[in-house]
């Protein structure tokens, strides 16, 4: 078995040499084994008091073989690397089903359970990897839930920052290669994440890469926070990303632009994740395996492309189309990019020489 650091090795030579292969939807193969409220509870939380079906990170403990079976699914489809089950696996987000308490709980078992799986299908040739899945958590640092109070919030950062630390502290735990801060909707809760992993690196004497995903809900080109692709880069790249990038929200024909500006603006690896199209009249994707590959294609062959996996919708016929179309294909070279004093509010403002 490789040792933490064998694998950070490995990490960094893969991401040289080829497009790496990211995993596609966990919520859409859950709901294939269509568990009721009785699986999601299992025997531990046989009598809790709330209602947890849809809590899908509570499979991490009670339904552990559903999410196994997803992870080696994915591998076999050509992944090489995998998200733990733990989108939303915070005390923020947890607070709904008043499993506060398990949230860190959930981190460590989710990792656990993809680190075994990757290690089992790795090989000295194909070696496979796990990235420690942070979702946005429900709440908002910089948006009010209130639209007759433009200044209300219901989180603060310090409650970020505290739920983020120790859902990347289970994580760690529990055998992630990488940290995948992703679906951000708010830039605050990401810079919240950011902070607190560096201050659990600091502490631990140890670092892992950090790879940092948003979600650009319409074509209007920003996030759900106002920020366009650059202004949002601006406010994260002080962390020194290993990769950033797009998922969610968007098919990959929409999703394309974005793709395309953050491969122009980044002094990283950029990642893209799509859903499988928008969702039709009756909440499903449409997008093929075939015709989503097509897309991917085309964006690896322009140069875009340092990793690429599937959001909503998607499947592991999905991920071994984007695998075949992906093989042989160089990745994206990373720019150099001239140095310059770079802030951001809503739009970026480059002070340059």
């Amino acid at each position: 078995m490789t040792t933490h650091a064998q694998r950070q090795d490995q990490l960094a030579q893969a991401f040289k040499e080829r497009i790496l292969v990211l995993d596609g939807a966990a919520g859409t193969m859950i709901q294939r084994q269509k568990p009721d409220e009785a699986a999601y509870r299992g025997k531990r939380f046989h009598d809790w008091p709330k209602d947890v079906a849809g809590n899908n990170d509570l499979l991490n403990l009670t339904q552990p073989e559903i999410i196994a079976t997803m992870h080696r699914e994915y591998l076999e489809a050509g992944a090489d690397i995998i998200e733990t089950n733990t989108f939303s696996a915070t005390t923020i987000a947890q607070a709904d089903y008043g499993m506060e308490e398990i949230a860190r709980e959930l981190n460590v078992e989710g990792a656990r359970l993809a680190r075994y799986e990757a290690d089992r299908l790795s090989t000295p040739e194909r070696p496979r990897f796990v990235a420690g899945a942070i979702g946005p958590t429900n709440r908002a640092a910089s948006i009010s839930p209130d639209v007759n109070d433009p200044g209300a919030r219901n989180v603060t950062f310090e409650e970020l920052r505290d739920a983020y630390y120790e859902a990347a502290d289970g994580l760690i735990e529990g055998g992630a290669d990488m940290l995948l801060i992703e679906t951000i909707t708010d830039t605050l809760n990401v810079r919240a994440a950011i902070f607190a992993i560096e201050e659990l690196f600091d502490e631990k004497g140890l670092r892992v890469p950090v790879m940092i995903s948003v979600m650009i809900p319409d074509q209007s080109g920003r996030t759900l926070s106002g920020q366009t692709v650059e202004a949002f880069y601006n406010s994260v790249r002080h962390a020194s990303p290993f990769s950033v990038g797009v998922n969610c929200s968007l098919g990959p024909d929409l999703m394309r632009p974005h793709v395309a500006e953050f491969s122009r603006i980044s002094e990283c690896y950029v990642s893209a994740y799509p859903n499988a199209g928008l969702p039709n009249a009756f909440g499903e994707y449409d997008e093929t395996p075939e015709s989503m590959a097509s897309h991917i294609k085309e964006w690896a062959e322009a140069g875009l492309l340092n990793m690429i996996g599937g959001c909503c919708g998607t499947t592991p016929d999905h991920i071994a189309a984007f695998a075949k179309a992906v093989e042989g294909v160089t990745p994206r070279a990373l720019p150099e990019v001239k140095p310059a004093m770079r802030l951001s509010g809503l739009e970026p403002l480059i002070l340059a020489n």
